[in-house]
């Protein structure tokens, strides 16, 4: 399916999400993968597969040589200017093959558009083959089965120039909660040279259990630990957590 946001609204991108936003869960997931390939006096390096504007690599090329993976050219485009010395390569997740291997893996909300066990499978594969013997992958799902609820989010933001303004409403829902998907339906307005206008760009996203991603991982060969991520607060100030999984090979 083809996604505006990643396509003809890559100029709006940065106002949506802002790198700075990343910097807390970017710290989450470095600590994680660090405890897992324990201490080392050299760098490493680390594949992102689903590297979208590059804001995770941002502040991850601190400890890590960063190669980025993502499937839409325009968002790559946003992380080159970000991140120049870091490589770029556009593939999709669940065949990508770069003919070598890293020491860690990090997949963040890009593995939200596995749809199918088949396709979630895919992408364990592909993390698998990239990784050393003992290197360990990050996937890092928006919410599992367990945890999904209906909700609505907004956002504005300006450029500080003036030239672009965005406005959102985000709505994630679940038509039918016996398959593995639900749906995320963003309304934007956006205002440019031209005036305003309104786009209407519909996501549809896979949802699995805590159990399915560890037997499909498993399956992939990895050794999976479970880990929680901290997400901040909901709207009503509750501490809201949500579960990572952590692959070593």
């Amino acid at each position: 399916m083809r996604h505006a946001l990643y396509d003809e609204l890559v100029p709006f991108y940065r106002l949506l999400d802002a790198t700075e936003d990343h910097e807390d869960e970017v710290a989450q997931f470095v600590a994680v993968l660090d405890g897992a390939l324990g201490p080392s006096e050299s760098r490493r390096s680390l594949l992102e597969l689903g590297a979208g504007a590059g804001n995770n690599a941002f502040y991850a090329r601190e400890r890590f040589d960063c190669t980025l993976v993502d499937l839409s050219e325009p968002m790559l485009s946003l992380s080159r200017a970000l991140n120049p010395a870091c490589e770029h390569v556009v593939g999709d997740l669940r065949t990508v093959r770069l003919g070598r291997t890293f020491d860690a893996v990090l997949v963040h909300d890009a593995i939200c558009y596995m749809l199918t066990e088949e396709d979630l499978a895919a992408a364990a594969r592909t993390a698998f083959a990239h990784l050393r013997a003992g290197g360990a992958a990050l996937f890092v799902p928006d919410c599992v089965r367990e945890s999904f609820f209906e909700h609505t989010d907004d956002h504005a933001a300006d450029a500080v120039d003036g030239t672009r303004g965005l406005r959102m409403i985000e709505w994630m829902w679940d038509p039918d909660p016996s398959d593995t998907t639900y749906t995320v339906d963003y309304a934007f307005l956006l205002k440019d040279a031209s005036g305003v206008r309104a786009v209407h760009d519909r996501h549809i996203e896979g949802l699995f259990s805590v159990e399915t991603w560890r037997r499909i991982l498993s399956d992939a060969g990895f050794r999976v630990e479970i880990v929680g991520r901290s997400l901040g607060d909901l709207g009503d100030a509750t501490p809201y957590t949500d579960s990572m999984f952590l692959a070593v090979k």
